[in-house]
């Protein structure tokens, strides 16, 4: 998600929409991205290495935030780069209001 203090033109054009829409409530809408990743196994640094890719390649920390979630174990649905039962992490964005 971008940081606050930097310009979303794509939320501010989605909120306008909204508004134009019938939906005059919407105060701001921020945009950015959400990720999903399947991991195999656990080890005592994964934590430590997954938020270590997410800060210098996943996102830009000069104008992004991001938030990494453990979702748990469970059976995904198989893909050509998945097999079987894995943790899975959610990188999502953190939602955050503009300043007024």
């Amino acid at each position: 998600m971008p940081k606050a203090a930097v310009l979303d033109p794509q939320g501010n054009a989605v909120r306008d929409a909204m508004q134009h829409l019938g939906m005059p409530e919407v105060r701001s809408v921020r945009i950015g991205k959400y990720m999903e990743i399947d991991i195999d196994g656990q080890n005592s640094d994964l934590d430590k290495r997954l938020r270590g890719l997410c800060r210098d390649l996943l996102s830009n920390p000069v104008i992004e935030d991001y938030e990494l979630q453990d979702v748990g174990v469970g059976d995904r649905e198989k893909t050509p780069n998945t097999e079987g039962p894995t943790s899975r992490a959610q990188l999502k964005k953190p939602k955050t209001k503009k300043p007024r």
